[in-house]
């Protein structure tokens, strides 16, 4: 086989990889515009706050390159939901992600991530998201899309999300999977020539917020 021959069957390879090492495939993607500058009005009712972190909730994610998918999640995290009425539509969401805590699934990526190369976590080490609205209906029979400012790597930008929700008297549980750009957050770290890391990074939320004392 001359070398030609095996150059032809490696690009095959690596295409093929490719097209079966997309995290975001199938996903939904959240849309990211500038942040909003204007915070939104507390709705007016009876409200009720929840508690969430690390120790009951989860926070995953799925990252790619050419030739394989990496599986990750940041080990410490918190926030609250304040629920008016009992409606999500009038309630709001604020999170503290420490970035410092990722991990994932092998070491040396483990401390790659938090290098100046990606996240930077000794200049950057915590991001937030705060709701700035939260309407019925979302993407793929989501129960709501939920719109607000997050904060990572030093940039902001304003995200939608499709989310399910679901309230009780004692708890109110979200989950959400969706697709986020890491170049619109300034992370444009290329990867190796021939083992390029795709933009899109899968996120995966399971909060299990219980009722504040």
């Amino acid at each position: 086989m001359n070398n030609l021959s095996l150059l032809g069957i490696s690009v095959l390879a690596l295409s093929l990889a490719a097209c079966n090492n997309d995290p975001a495939k199938g996903k939904s993607q959240a849309t990211a515009a500038e942040a909003v500058t204007a915070a939104a009005a507390p709705a007016a009712g009876a409200s009720v706050k929840y508690a969430f972190t690390n120790a009951d909730s989860k926070l995953d994610f799925v990252g790619a390159k050419v030739t394989r998918k990496h599986d990750g999640s940041f080990q410490t995290f918190s926030g609250t939901i304040t629920v008016v009425d009992n409606d999500p539509a009038k309630s709001s969401v604020t999170a503290l992600i420490d970035v410092g805590s990722i991990k994932s699934d092998d070491e040396k990526l483990t401390g790659h991530l938090k290098s100046p190369d990606l996240l930077d976590v000794g200049k950057f080490p915590q991001a937030t998201f705060t709701s700035t609205s939260i309407k019925a209906g979302g993407d793929k029979g989501a129960t709501h899309t939920i719109t607000g400012n997050f904060q990572l790597h030093g940039v902001t930008k304003s995200i939608s999300f499709p989310a399910n929700v679901k309230t009780s008297a004692e708890s109110v549980d979200v989950d959400a999977e969706f697709a986020i750009n890491r170049k619109d957050f300034g992370i444009v770290y290329p990867g190796m020539p021939d083992d390029l890391i795709k933009d899109d990074v899968l996120l995966k939320l399971q909060i299990r917020a219980k009722k504040a004392g």
